[in-house]
C-alpha cells in the first residue's frame, strides 16, 4: 500500500473506534453510517485541494439524504465533529465540502460547531 493509503486506512480505523464510544442521539442515523458515507473524503479533508473526489461527494449526498430529521442532523453533526477533531481535518476543506458537493447538511462541519443548536 502507498503511504497515503495506509494513512487514510488508519485514520478511518481510529475514527471508527473513537465513534464507538460517542453516544448517539435518538435519531435513526448512526455514527457508523456517517463514517461509512464520508470515509471516501478522509484523504481530501486532510490534505486535498480543489474539488472533492466524486466518491466523496457521493457519500456526502447519501449522508445528506439520510440526515432528514433534526435528531439525525444532530447525530451526524456530533459524529463529524468528533471525526474532524481526531483526523485533524483542514477546517476550510471541511467547511466547504457540502457546497462543493452541491448539498446542504444544515450545519457546518467544524470541531467548534454546537450540534445541539441544529434544527
Amino acid at each position: 500500500m502507498k503511504g497515503s493509503s495506509v494513512t487514510a486506512l488508519l485514520a478511518i480505523i481510529v475514527v471508527s473506534l473513537i465513534l464507538l464510544f460517542v453516544p448517539s442521539s435518538h435519531g435513526a442515523i448512526s455514527c457508523s453510517t456517517v463514517i461509512k458515507d464520508v470515509s471516501p473524503c478522509v484523504s481530501y479533508l486532510k490534505s486535498g485541494s480543489g474539488m472533492p473526489p466524486s466518491a466523496c461527494c457521493t457519500g456526502a449526498k447519501a449522508l445528506a439524504a439520510a440526515a432528514s430529521t433534526t435528531a439525525d442532523r444532530q447525530t451526524a453533526c456530533g459524529c463529524l465533529k468528533s471525526a474532524s477533531k481526531s483526523l485533524n481535518a483542514n477546517p476550510s476543506l471541511a467547511k466547504s465540502l457540502p457546497g462543493n458537493c452541491g448539498i446542504s447538511l444544515g450545519f457546518t462541519i467544524s470541531p467548534n460547531v454546537d450540534c445541539t443548536k441544529i434544527t
